[in-house]
């Protein structure tokens, strides 16, 4: 299966919704389309809705880790959401909740992160 990538702006937030496989097939991708529309929109922050995601691998996190990067440069922050008992294990295990804020769902990650 592939990535399907929903990208959507609420203010300066950038919500990215995904469905099915996040790994080394489709990092690049994701990575692009996220990189390009924060540049053209000058958005600060990402809500990142794993509600869908099925599969998440070590390039999955990767992309992930280098997305928070890039919004720190910019004085923003990270909010992940709406995510698997599988798909959050794997950020437990990888200490990604020590830098990225954890939220039941995207209404809760977007009060997070000041919009409502």
């Amino acid at each position: 299966m592939s990535l399907l990538i929903d990208l959507e702006k609420r203010d300066n937030v950038l919500c990215v919704r995904l469905e099915g496989e996040l790994d080394h097939h489709t990092a690049m991708t994701l990575r692009e389309r996220v990189d390009t529309v924060l540049k053209e929109n000058n958005l600060t922050h990402i809500l990142l809705n794993l509600e869908n995601l099925t599969f998440m691998d070590s390039s999955g996190l990767g992309v992930v880790l280098g997305r928070y990067k890039l919004v720190k440069t910019l004085g923003g922050e990270m909010v992940v959401c709406s995510i698997s008992p599988q798909i959050k294990r794997l950020f437990e295990m990888s200490g990604m909740f020590k830098i990225v804020r954890l939220a039941s769902n995207e209404m809760d990650g977007l009060l997070e992160l000041g919009v409502a």
